[in-house]
């Protein structure tokens, strides 16, 4: 059976490098730099979890319809996987805004940023369908 697979979805410099901890736990990463190329990924591989920054749509940032920069990705895994775990990093400030989110896709955890890497461990390690943070 291979290595579970990750994407992480790096749109800002808030999420840090994770590697050495996926390594560790047995995990394989996908490295990419914008939700664009994370929508073309899916039609290569399919991950086993999706580790990503959520960015409120304040205003008009995404046409007012989409509620943050995940919604179009989520979108489309729903087409490819409705196990794919889904860890969601955010600034403290935009906690509040993730329930929107949640409300739309089954969340896997929620973590503030600055990611606490035990934290991130626990959520990668824990079953899937338990509770966000």
């Amino acid at each position: 059976m291979p290595a579970p697979l990750l994407f992480s979805i790096l749109e800002t410099p808030a999420h840090r490098d994770h590697a050495a901890l996926y390594r560790r736990l047995g995990i394989r990463e996908r490295k990419l730099g914008s939700m664009r190329k994370a929508i073309a990924a899916l039609r290569e591989q399919v991950p086993d979890f999706v580790v990503a920054e959520f960015l409120y749509g304040y205003g008009n940032n995404y046409a007012g319809v989409n509620i943050s920069n995940l919604d179009v990705f989520l979108y489309s895994l729903q087409k490819y996987s409705s196990a794919t775990r889904i860890i969601v990093l955010v600034a403290p400030a935009e906690l509040p805004f993730v329930d929107k989110l949640a409300a739309l896709f089954p969340l896997h955890a929620v973590l503030p940023l600055p990611v606490d890497e035990q934290a991130l461990e626990r959520a990668l390690t824990q079953q899937a369908n338990v509770d966000a943070e």
